[in-house]
């Protein structure tokens, strides 16, 4: 059996007709940036969340750049995040000429370990960046404490959680500004790259839809220095069509998660763990293996793809030298980094296949 990670071609052969009309009319109205797609498709992205304002934006990068510009993030400034995590999460923190300020994980949910960000806050301290790693919302209750008592922002990196909801909140209405991404292996995915930050604060958003587009306030008027970074028409459109059908495509997302929980119980790996007030959209479906390069080679044989998220700690990284991390400085990360392995997880895995999968772990 030939196992497909992502069966990117297979939903998109499910929704083939509703896409390709949605592309075609795109085409014949030739409005390729900030058509009236675009509008359409955030307003159905502010109906699905429920936040207040939905913004669009060229991908999930730039949607954590928007948004620390529209916080006035500073260079010098310090942010606080996590080192398990994709590059963009601190990449963008430090193109902006601001330090990230790393916090180890926790070691059951793999997000940033709540427990340990206060000891790192400073007076340049400007803001908290949790990520919503592999799907699921970091502890939100105790970070918002901590940021009303020294006055800092929440940024959410959502990049891997769209839907995904904490204390019935979908993660979208958490922070100051939540982000997320639309890359087209994510939970909701275009055909290139794409983005959106929510807010339920009118002037952030107003900010952050000028800087999209050069920080425009009309037509060749700045008002701030911005960037080029609208979400094209086409892509909208092609997302917008997935938006329709995405509820229905995370509760398959549960289902598959539940299929692996039952199906890997009681063998020696370490499965992944949900908090009880939390919901993950289940961007992967990793699991810790002590042996992870010889179990990748014996799966591979056998026709079953996986992928590691991530296998260098974000401290460990030629980039990031100048910020005088050494091995051992954050022990949780280094730990998971040689242990995880993501499974392929998507919503149209079958029980034979799931199976397959399992029987052959």
């Amino acid at each position: 059996m030939q196992i497909d990670f992502a069966k990117l071609q297979y939903q998109y052969q499910l929704y083939k007709t509703e896409i390709d009309e949605a592309i075609h009319a795109v085409l014949d109205k030739s409005n390729y940036i900030m058509g009236e797609e675009v509008n359409s498709f955030e307003k159905n992205l502010e109906t699905f969340t429920g936040a207040k304002h939905a913004i669009s934006c060229s991908s999930g990068t730039d949607a954590l750049l928007l948004a620390m510009i529209a916080l006035d993030i500073k260079p010098g400034d310090e942010i606080i995040t996590t080192p398990f995590t994709f590059i963009a999460t601190a990449e963008t923190i430090a193109f902006l000429g601001a330090v990230p300020v790393f916090v180890d994980i926790d070691e059951k949910t793999y997000n940033i370990d709540v427990t340990k960000i206060e000891e790192k806050i400073t007076p340049k301290t400007k803001a908290i960046m949790p990520v919503s790693l592999y799907g699921q919302p970091a502890n939100m209750d105790v970070m918002q404490v901590i940021a009303d008592k020294y006055d800092l922002k929440i940024i959410i990196d959502g990049a891997q959680s769209f839907g995904a909801t904490y204390k019935g909140l979908t993660d979208s209405n958490l922070g100051d500004i939540s982000t997320t991404s639309f890359f087209p292996a994510k939970p909701l995915g275009c055909f290139g790259d794409g983005g959106a930050a929510f807010t339920d604060d009118d002037a952030l958003a107003a900010k952050m839809r000028s800087l999209r587009v050069h920080g425009q306030s009309k037509r060749y008027h700045h008002q701030y220095i911005g960037m080029g970074g609208r979400m094209d028409t086409l892509q909208c459109a092609i997302v917008g069509v997935k938006l329709k059908h995405y509820a229905k495509d995370l509760a398959l997302r549960q289902k598959v998660a539940a299929t692996y929980r039952v199906a890997l119980a009681e063998k020696d790996l370490v499965l992944p763990f949900v908090l009880a007030n939390t919901t993950s959209a289940w961007a992967q479906y990793s699991v810790r293996v002590k042996n992870r390069d010889e179990v990748q080679a014996k799966l591979k044989d056998q026709g079953i793809p996986s992928a590691v998220h991530y296998p260098m700690p974000l401290h460990l990284q030629e980039c990031f030298e100048y910020l005088g991390h050494t091995q051992g400085d954050f022990p949780i990360s280094e730990q998971i980094s040689t242990e995880i392995m993501s499974l392929p997880m998507n919503p149209y895995l079958d029980s034979k296949e799931i199976a397959y999968i399992c029987n052959a772990l």
